[in-house]
């Protein structure tokens, strides 16, 4: 389960501030309730949160292609205005909306990578995206030039730098 990204971290400092509030104010009942909450949101049933993130994206799944950056681009200005660095899980697109926060899956290993779009890159006639060093090694990408993958929309609006 990934902790660190921005919709799981919201949801658990929701969960603690309830947590904290109930106990403050003496409200003895609330203690178990927003204990449980807690570790609901802990626990790894992260799809079940995607689902619901997914359903009220008015953004639609793709099947496509990915393809990675060159390291010409290292340290150039992205559309956003941030600069490219290899590291960090962000990717091109040529029609989300910057901050847009994508899931990106592997279909023939199974492997998937959450990435936030800070860059644009070609119109195609088809789905295609453009992914950072890291994000493309961790799907299974580097090295292999341009993989079939499947493109998931999360939601908009990143709330922080792309990680």
């Amino acid at each position: 389960m990934n902790l660190n990204h921005p919709t799981i971290r919201g949801a658990m400092a929701c969960a603690a501030l309830l947590l904290t509030a109930a106990v403050a104010h003496g409200d003895t009942d609330a203690k178990p309730a927003g204990e449980a909450l807690l570790n609901e949101l802990t626990a790894p049933t992260v799809n079940q949160l995607e689902e619901l993130v997914l359903k009220s994206s008015p953004l639609k799944a793709a099947e496509g292609y990915a393809s990675y950056y060159a390291a010409r681009f290292i340290g150039r200005r992205t559309t956003s205005g941030y600069r490219y660095h290899p590291d960090k899980m962000t990717a091109a697109h040529y029609s989300l909306p910057l901050g847009t926060v994508v899931r990106v899956v592997n279909p023939a290993t199974n492997q998937e990578v959450h990435v936030t779009i800070n860059d644009r890159c070609a119109p195609k006639r088809f789905p295609f995206i453009d992914l950072s060093r890291a994000a493309a090694k961790k799907i299974g990408l580097w090295g292999k030039g341009k993989i079939r993958v499947v493109i998931i929309p999360l939601m908009e609006g990143s709330v922080e730098e792309p990680a």
